[in-house]
């Protein structure tokens, strides 16, 4: 295959490699596209992208194919280290399931395919039919860039996605083992990871996400005023008594709510108001700016 080809086929996803031999199913003759090999002589791929299979959903394709038998064949190429046996490049979860449901014989279709191709293969499918990780998707994302000198752009356009899409995704893979933890577990969401990227501690920040369920424009909040806190999200030291004299003092004063933030040898004062005219006699105050009278 032609790298333009390629990039017809890919861009259109793994149905247009498929076509002709869809084609021939359609007509009847399955025998020329296809042909049945036994389990045992097929075998993963290290380029598969994905590294988590469900049971649950895992056993409902089995139970599927025990009914209905295995629709669509597994494209498989020669395997690189074992002969006469061969490497599964899309299709994985059927080869699992079938071996579930019993069935010793499933029907193939043997192409001359390379790593790359694989590997762009695989993460086609996968992400197609939303089989992959949010983290799985970064990392085949990362493994095409580094070991095949793809750029984004390029990337982009051989699968089918948006540069900036394929950019966020592959920014998750900065975020810290915890945090990474929690979207594999689905407690967080790409979005609420995303939203933590560039936070100064994001697994602090995550652990706030869960325990409070924040959705992720809260966590989008949450983590600006981290960053414009300096990063912490610790609850704040209890205040001194002195400290809370002079709120109530400048609180009574005021007529407002007002919270004072000392640091050292400096710190903030922050008057809360409810209403423009109440700022407004705020402002007259700090001006000295006498009330007007009536008319």
């Amino acid at each position: 295959m032609t790298d333009e080809s390629g990039k017809r086929s890919l861009g259109r996803g793994l149905s247009a490699l498929l076509g002709a031999e869809q084609e021939d199913f359609a007509g009847g003759d399955q025998a020329r596209a296809s042909r049945t090999v036994p389990v045992e002589l097929i075998h993963p791929s290290h380029l598969q992208p994905r590294q988590r299979f469900d049971d649950e959903p895992l056993q409902a394709l089995a139970d599927s194919i025990r009914q209905n038998g295995i629709l669509q064949p597994i494209l498989v190429r020669s395997h690189p280290a074992k002969a006469g046996a061969y490497e599964i490049v899309a299709g994985e979860r059927r080869w699992r399931a079938a071996q579930l449901a019993n069935i010793h014989e499933i029907p193939v279709l043997v192409r001359d395919i390379g790593d790359r191709e694989a590997l762009e293969l695989a993460i086609v499918e996968n992400v197609q039919r939303q089989d992959l990780s949010a983290l799985e998707e970064a990392d085949g994302y990362k493994r095409l860039i580094e070991e095949f000198r793809y750029s984004q752009e390029d990337l982009a356009q051989r699968i089918g996605k948006s540069r900036s899409h394929i950019a966020n995704t592959m920014r998750l893979l900065a975020l810290p083992d915890e945090v990474k933890g929690l979207l594999d577990k689905g407690e967080l969401s790409p979005g609420h990871a995303r939203a933590l990227l560039g936070a100064g501690d994001p697994a602090e920040l995550a652990r706030h996400v869960v325990a409070r369920g924040l959705n992720v424009r809260q966590t989008e909040k949450l983590a600006r005023a981290a960053r414009d806190s300096g990063g912490s999200t610790r609850t704040p030291a209890a205040k001194d008594p002195d400290t809370e004299r002079l709120e109530r003092d400048l609180s009574a004063l005021l007529g407002l709510k007002v919270a004072i933030d000392f640091r050292g040898q400096g710190g903030s004062i922050t008057i809360h108001y409810r209403s423009l005219e109440q700022l407004d006699d705020i402002l007259r105050r700090l001006n000295h700016t006498p009330q007007p009278g009536p008319n």
